[in-house]
């Protein structure tokens, strides 16, 4: 296995001049190949920063699930055996990618999960409430999985695909279109030892000044709507753990 059995795909939804700067830290020594997922932009970015890149666009925003799942379908469809998945949104960096990847084609891991908690991680200007909610979760995760976790939210991950040949891990359910499909995965990829686990530590840099209902003039940080969204997320863990989901 080596470089060019690794998709990389970089998620987007209206995400302007930051998706610009994500193209942008590509490092022209890498040989992997790219895939962007435009979710329903209307900005025009992909269009004007993407001219060189597959693009599977979807007419109307259906959600980062939906896009996370048809990058593994067009990963498999194409022969690939390892999918990164980044956001386009300038806070992670391609030129990261590498340490990643590496884990899965050395053999070592089946998941490598990005974390800004390791020796090494950057963490820059992250809101007090994300670094909290990170946390915990990860600390709950810990705890039912019995490993050692330290950030199981971090979108910036690498998969071997034949994880996704279990059928005991359906990411092709409706409930699972939005955010919760990241926690989904996390939970059925690190429950048991059927699966080989890995963090290394990666950038998660925000913007100093942040858009707000008061800062008018700030960038904005996130697309996580409060309560709906974070419910989205979590609920796969009681979904899973009591056996109403499957």
């Amino acid at each position: 296995m080596n470089h060019k059995d690794c998709l990389v795909s970089i998620g987007v939804f209206n995400n302007g001049l930051s998706l610009k700067y994500t193209l942008e830290s590509i490092p022209l020594d890498y040989d992997f190949d790219y895939i962007i997922v435009d979710d329903g932009s209307t900005d025009g970015a992909v269009e004007r920063y993407a001219k060189n890149i597959p693009v599977i666009k979807h007419k109307k925003n259906t959600g980062i699930g939906t896009s996370i799942r048809d990058s593994i379908d067009y990963a498999k469809k194409n022969g690939y055996k390892v999918l990164v998945t980044i956001p386009g949104n300038n806070k992670n960096t391609l030129a990261e990618v590498k340490r990643l990847v590496e884990p899965i084609i050395q053999n070592k891991a089946d998941f490598v999960q990005g974390s800004r908690y390791l020796p090494g991680s950057r963490r820059d200007h992250t809101p007090l409430f994300r670094l909290v909610m990170v946390k915990v979760i990860a600390i709950l995760f810990s705890i039912l999985t019995m490993r050692k976790i330290t950030d199981s939210m971090e979108g910036f991950r690498a998969w071997r695909l034949t994880i996704f040949d279990d059928p005991n891990i359906n990411i092709h359910q409706e409930w699972l279109n939005r955010y919760g499909l990241e926690t989904y995965m996390f939970y059925k990829i690190t429950m048991g030892r059927k699966y080989r686990y890995y963090e290394v530590p990666i950038s998660k840099i925000y913007p100093q000044k942040k858009k707000s209902i008061i800062r008018k003039d700030g960038q904005e940080y996130t697309k996580i709507r409060p309560i709906i969204d974070w419910w989205d997320i979590l609920r796969p863990i009681p979904y899973l753990l009591l056996g109403i989901k499957r």
